[in-house]
Parts: structure tokens; sequence; C-alpha cells
């Protein structure tokens, strides 16, 4: 199963298949296939196939789902994996937008924060957390937000670490939800152990998190 949050950023990731490619997912999404099956539908040879699948397999999009038995030997079958169909969806924002507007005219403002502090906690569950000095952990919580859609770098202002970004991965939901900030603030702290405090520029969606204490010793 694909991971919500892959370990290592990949330039493919994000970005839709087109041509021959495209038209291979939109096969897989409606069943599993074998390279003979797709090659068969899309007039195609096997190789070329097999080569398309390789970049869909490295960005994600699809994944392996066994095989089935042939005439001379089993035949890997594919589909479209978890984090691809997330891709080819453009229900999640709106009904994840839709869902806080309704939170927050359900819950008290301390009680809706504090649900969203926990989704960003539990985010976390499982996940590795990087280790080293607070500068090299906040170097990944960066990362982190850039896997999820942000573009963040850190720096030191004055004496304070700052994860600073020019985009927010939940600015649909942070222009009209500040509390939605909560979440990749406790989403942070949880992953870099330490104190994490929003700074957010929420007029320009614009990311700002410091890390640790005001005064650093390192």
């Amino acid at each position: 199963m694909s991971s919500a949050f892959p370990d290592r950023p990949n330039p493919g990731r994000g970005r839709l298949p087109t041509g021959t490619a495209g038209r291979i997912a939109e096969l897989l999404r409606q069943r599993e296939q074998t390279v003979d099956e797709l090659a068969t539908a899309l007039a195609l040879t096997g190789n070329a196939v097999r080569l398309h699948l390789a970049r869909l397999e490295r960005d994600g999009i699809v994944e392996r789902a066994g095989s089935r038995t042939g005439v001379s030997r089993p035949s890997t079958l594919y589909r479209v994996s978890s984090e691809g169909e997330l891709r080819f969806s453009h229900a999640y924002v709106p009904v994840l937008t839709q869902l806080l507007h309704v939170l927050s005219r359900r819950l008290r403002p301390a009680t809706f924060d504090a649900v969203l502090r926990q989704v960003g906690q539990e985010l976390m569950a499982g996940r590795p957390r990087p280790v080293g000095t607070l500068r090299q952990r906040a170097e990944q919580g960066s990362a982190l937000l850039n896997e999820l859609g942000g573009l963040s770098h850190v720096a030191m202002e004055g004496r304070r670490l700052v994860i600073r970004g020019d985009a927010c991965p939940l600015a649909a939901a942070t222009r009209d939800h500040s509390e939605a900030c909560s979440a990749l603030e406790s989403l942070l702290s949880s992953f870099v152990n330490a104190p994490v405090t929003s700074c957010c520029d929420r007029e320009q969606v614009h990311c700002c998190f410091s890390v640790g204490p005001e005064r650093l010793s390192q």
C-alpha cells in the first residue's frame, strides 16, 4: 500500500499522466490488467507497455497486484495505486473544506481547534521521526511540508529557527479556517519532537512555523 507521505520526494509525483501513459492509467482504473491485455487494447508492443508501466510505477501511480495464471507462465497484474486514485479525484479538497465549514459551525472554537491538532498529531502515527540537531530535524520537517504540497525552507531569523513557506499545503482550508494551521503545527511538533508555533501570514497564505525555544544554544 502506498504511504500517505512518501519517504523520498519524486519529481514525477503530483502530475497526472498524459498521452499513452494516461490511457494505460485509465484502463487500469477500470480493472486490473496484464501487459498483454494492455498491449492488445492499445495496439502497442509489450515492451512499449512495460516502458510506460515502469514510469507509472516510479511515479507512484501504478502498482503490481499479484499475478494471473497464463498458458506458459503467470502474468503480472497491474492496477492504479491508492496514491494514483488520489491524483485523479477532484473531490477531496471541496469535500474536506466543506467538512471544516460544518465542523466549525457545530463545535465550540476550542474544541474545533483541539480536533484539528489531534488530526495533525495522529497523521504522524507510525512514521519514523528524524534525528539530529534541532536544525536538522527542522530541515526534515520542511521537507515533509513540501511532500504535502508546500514550498518551504528553513531559516534563522535573529535567534529564532523558522520553517517559512511561500505556499501552504492547506491553502484551500486556511483561507476560511485559521484553525487548519493547528493541524500542521501539531504535525510538525510531533514530527520534529520540539515545540512548534505557527506564525503564518494567512492573508498571503504563506506558512511560517517557529521551531523550538525562542533562543537557541546551537
